[in-house]
């Protein structure tokens, strides 16, 4: 098991609990729809932390956020987990991974779980939302209150149902066009579901506040996919989701991943979080940037860059 990392944002404690190291994507296959040989050219900007120059391959990281408050533990997007059934993306499928028990080093068992918030409803943020138990899917934080999105929630809803006029009607309400895919099957139930059915859920909109928790609107890489923000002694930390998957899209703004669904609107809210960012001087926590996964954005002439920061390893 690797050391923890932990940083501080005004009375608030984050550690990055770990569940997967990713360092087999190459540009072309997370960037499909952009120019490989001018992110290839850029990627080498933050070393050896994001890139493997010998193999060419994107260094990238898949954790969640464990925020303790004076009052409350939380824990932002809860990874792939494990026993999951992802025919079709191996990366995922039936995973046993050391979470839980990572997890345990910080000093939490689940129990102590008071917030789950998901950024969005994707295979590598609420798997660990629920664990096998006795053949069957059960709430992982049995005392957690699970926040998410209700419109991604319904349209999800929607899929599983395989009720295509409700999905279209969802999409349109959306506002964002077609999608250029479709959220990753069974997902939504075994993830989501069963946090439902246990009267554990807590669906909002986007623009709530959940015990200082902020849910800002950046959609696009999911359907209502949430950036959320909290701030403590005049400090404010961003936890930004899947807004971007690499730093070199805060070189590349407009650059898509493969995993986007809608592509113009998840552009956009990479442009406006990071302006939000840039605004409140935030401490951004990402999910699948490797090194610390934690940074700034800095201003260098007329460009803005990303600078990773590291917090004390416990």
């Amino acid at each position: 098991m690797q050391p923890l990392m932990t940083f501080r944002v005004g009375d608030l404690t984050v550690t990055r609990i770990p569940e997967q190291q990713m360092d087999f994507a190459d540009i072309g296959t997370l960037f499909p729809y952009d120019d490989a040989a001018v992110l290839a050219r850029d990627v080498a900007h933050w070393g050896d932390a994001s890139y493997d120059a010998e193999h060419q391959r994107l260094r990238q990281s898949i954790h969640s956020w464990l925020v303790q408050t004076p009052t409350h533990t939380v824990l932002i997007d809860t990874g792939s987990g494990n026993d999951k059934n992802r025919p079709g993306a191996p990366m995922f499928d039936h995973l046993q991974t050391p979470f839980l028990a990572y997890l345990r080093e910080a000093g939490v068992t689940p129990d102590d779980v008071d917030l789950v918030l998901a950024t969005h409803l994707h295979a590598d943020h609420v798997g660990w939302n629920t664990a096998l138990r006795d053949g069957r899917w059960q709430p992982t934080f049995p005392r957690a209150r699970y926040v998410f999105s209700q419109r991604e929630f319904d349209y999800n809803a929607a899929l599983s149902a395989n009720d295509t006029a409700r999905v279209q009607q969802t999409i349109d309400a959306f506002g964002m066009g077609q999608p250029h895919h479709f959220p990753r099957g069974g997902v939504f139930e075994d993830s989501v579901l069963p946090v439902v059915d246990a009267g554990l859920a807590d669906p909002i909109a986007m623009g709530e506040n959940v015990m200082g928790f902020t849910f800002h609107a950046s959609p696009g890489h999911s359907a209502d996919h949430a950036s959320i923000s909290v701030t403590s002694q005049g400090q404010t930390a961003l936890f930004w989701g899947d807004v971007m998957h690499h730093p070199v899209q805060v070189l590349h703004p407009e650059v898509n991943s493969r995993y986007c669904e809608f592509l113009p609107a998840a552009t956009q809210s990479r442009q406006r979080m990071m302006a939000y960012a840039e605004a409140h001087e935030a401490l951004i926590f990402t999910t699948h940037f490797g090194d610390s996964g934690v940074g700034r954005l800095r201003r260098e002439g007329e460009q803005v860059m990303w600078a990773f920061e590291q917090g004390q390893l416990r």
